[in-house]
């Protein structure tokens, strides 16, 4: 295993450091004192595991296609951004515009996440993103949306805040969102997306994304199946298409 000190270290060594232990080999590296540190593991492939001990900057995963991260605390902003493949898990709070152009690979959060996340996430050929959030979701929720899933539990989230914010899955045109528990139907945007409650089929579609959650945070799966799932999906893959087109 590689330790690296992130104490005081530019975002640039750092990553270096990351890129030459991951191409020499390594499959294991610790980091420690990381604090605001961005673009942890950018562009990354194979089966490195990392594990990132205090907070990561902006852009962590962005573009990897394969690692395994590990935050032992909160994220920043742009966790995800167009990963192809890989598992990010998260175990505190993460930011803003998680999973951004996501199209494969697994974000897992045990907390909160922010606003727009899920945003253009996409399937591709074989690959479906899956990114679940343990807490509450902020506004514009799967955001233009155009593949893989979605969830939100509302497990120990803020107290004051909905389970998800306004316009959530405003220009969904794919994939699926599921949604814990009690939800607002007036912070759905738009006639374009069917609002039903998850049926026997819809959760054994859900169900391996639950174990693996559980999995991960230690979590009762029987708590979590003990309230109804909301199922979003989109009528059509041209939600605005009668607006600009004939």
């Amino acid at each position: 295993m590689t330790a690296i000190d992130a104490q005081n270290m530019h975002y640039r060594d750092l990553n270096r450091r990351i890129r030459e232990a991951a191409a020499g080999g390594e499959t294991e590296i610790d980091l420690v004192n990381v604090n605001g540190q961005r673009y942890i593991a950018d562009g990354i492939g194979g089966a490195v595991r990392i594990a990132v001990h205090g907070v990561p900057g902006n852009d962590l995963g962005a573009f990897m296609d394969g690692p395994r991260v590990v935050v032992h605390g909160n994220a920043q902003d742009a966790i995800g951004n167009t990963m192809n493949g890989g598992t990010i898990v998260i175990h505190g709070d993460a930011g803003d515009v998680l999973g951004y152009g996501m199209r494969g690979g697994r974000i897992l959060v045990r907390g909160d996440v922010g606003y727009r996340v899920g945003i253009h996430m996409k399937a591709y050929r074989s690959q479906s993103p899956v990114l679940v959030a343990g807490g509450t979701a902020g506004d514009f929720l799967g955001e233009y949306m155009a593949g893989g899933t979605l969830a939100v539990l509302g497990l120990n989230g803020r107290r004051s805040l909905p389970l998800v914010g306004d316009y959530c899955a405003t220009g969904m045109h794919g994939g699926i969102i599921y949604l814990r528990g009690d939800v607002d139907h007036s912070r759905i945007a738009g006639d374009h997306v069917a609002i039903r409650e998850a049926t026997e089929d819809d959760m054994r579609h859900l169900r391996p994304h639950l174990d693996e959650y559980c999995a991960e945070f230690g979590c009762d799966l029987q708590e979590i199946l003990g309230r109804p799932f909301l199922k979003l999906a989109p009528f059509s893959h041209r939600p605005y298409g009668g607006k600009y087109a004939a």
